[in-house]
């Protein structure tokens, strides 16, 4: 098992999760954030720390495992990030809105550390 980040992330990119993560294992993107399957522990600190319960186990992953796949191509790509960052002017009016990731999802990297 492993953690996932979910569409609750998207344009919230609240950073409290990467602070708390023991093995450095969150990679940033524009306006997501993303765990690295292969080095996540599973040790489940990061997922109360996110205040939109966006981290989820993979076991409750969507049946066609998209946020895995989400997550393990972007955590190869992006920078890594380990320290927390302010989020983004808007998160707290994004918090509630479904859909996401289909409507303001960004390829581009973040900056990480």
């Amino acid at each position: 098992m492993t953690y996932i980040v979910t569409d609750a992330c998207v344009r919230c990119k609240y950073t409290d999760c990467v602070e708390v993560c023991p093995v450095d294992c969150f990679y940033e993107g524009e306006n997501f954030l993303v765990i690295h399957p292969d080095e996540c522990i599973d040790c489940g600190v990061c997922e109360p720390e996110c205040p939109v319960e966006a981290i989820k186990p993979d076991t409750e992953d969507d049946p066609d495992g998209k946020w895995l796949a989400v997550n393990s191509k972007f955590a190869e790509i992006w920078p890594n990030i380990t320290v927390r960052k302010d989020p983004p002017a808007d998160a707290d009016a994004m918090a509630e809105e479904d859909g996401k990731y289909e409507k303001y999802f960004s390829e581009k990297p973040g900056s990480g550390d």
